[in-house]
């Protein structure tokens, strides 16, 4: 781990010992191991993601990555339906020796005692009480509260509101993730009791992501009103989401035709030829850009160590700030 500094005191700080307490989403597909270094070396704690169809040694691949060898500490998030699917995902990620396995999108039970045995941390994120709570049944180690704010497969209560309501829920630490974007989110959050800040719409304008520079460009033309939450996507690629969970994605000209209409356009033989042709060029005008509402703050291209010492240091301040204005 770098060497740290922390001054706000959560878990994350005290137990983690991060500098900031900011974990990096794993987003499948974006976060390999060039960003979820760059978090961690910023004082963070860096994830990689992985999707139901990467192929099982990206894993240890991005992991070396990830902790320069060894020297760092990293997280791995998988989906728990795609490991059901692929249970080879689960073994190389204990292979992979992470300081902490996000296991969401499902029932974490089957999974917690090997965790354990493999000295990680279980994560798990969760879009309503009753989530929460068999989370907590389970074994799980933390709750990350994910409010429909946030890119990709989410659920449909806000953030705010589903901190509120898990924290009264559960014993166990809960982080906060979906629209927190900026050192005032990560502010809000801790004050409302939540241990850190899981963000990833942040960090899909910087360099280390594994997108495009269109893409990144794309990310950051739009604004916190350009975005939908739709299973279109999911349907129109055959990926087996479950239905609970859609995902939120930038608006664009084919959500604008199709979404409320996904299984017409999954039959829809131009459609489909259209979405796979657009997704091979890169073509975001059809193809997706998963993101969140937060995604109205990335306003320029930035290096992934910049946002998280932005977010982790404004929060900082603004706390202090507050904290005498409203108590001194």
């Amino acid at each position: 781990m770098p060497e740290c500094r922390p001054v706000l005191k959560t878990l994350l700080t005290e137990r983690w010992g991060l500098r900031y307490p900011i974990v990096g989403a794993p987003m499948a597909g974006i976060a390999f191991g060039p960003l979820a270094r760059a978090v961690t070396e910023a004082g963070g704690l860096g994830c990689i993601g992985i999707g139901a169809q990467d192929p099982v040694t990206r894993i240890a691949d991005e992991s070396q990555i990830a902790s320069d060898g060894g020297k760092l500490r990293f997280g791995i998030g998988l989906m728990e339906w795609a490991v059901r699917l692929r249970p080879e995902l689960f073994d190389a990620t204990l292979e992979a020796k992470p300081f902490l396995i996000a296991l969401s999108f499902g029932d974490v039970a089957p999974y917690v005692e090997r965790v354990h045995a493999a000295g990680a941390i279980l994560a798990t994120q969760v879009q309503s009480r009753d989530a929460a709570i068999a989370a907590e049944r389970a074994g799980a180690d933390i709750i990350v509260a994910q409010g429909t704010e946030a890119g990709g497969h989410t659920g449909e209560v806000a953030t705010l509101t589903l901190l509120q309501v898990v924290l009264e829920a559960v014993k166990l630490p809960v982080i906060a993730a979906g629209g927190i974007a900026s050192g005032r989110g990560l502010a809000a959050a801790l004050a409302a009791g939540a241990c850190g800040a899981w963000i990833g719409t942040p960090l899909l304008a910087s360099p280390e992501a594994h997108n495009s520079q269109a893409a990144r460009d794309r990310v950051v033309a739009a604004r916190e009103n350009e975005t939908v939450l739709t299973r279109l996507f999911d349907r129109v690629q055959n990926i087996p989401w479950p239905t609970q969970f859609p995902g939120r994605a930038l608006q664009n000209d084919f959500t604008k035709k199709w979404h409320g209409h996904e299984d017409a356009a999954a039959n829809d033989p131009e459609a489909m030829t259209t979405f796979r042709r657009a997704k091979d060029k890169g073509d975001y005008a059809v193809s997706f850009i998963y993101a969140g509402q937060g995604v109205g703050l990335v306003d320029r291209e930035r290096a992934a160590g910049d946002v998280v010492r932005d977010i982790g240091d404004g929060a900082e301040a603004l706390l202090r700030k507050r904290f005498r204005e409203l108590f001194v």
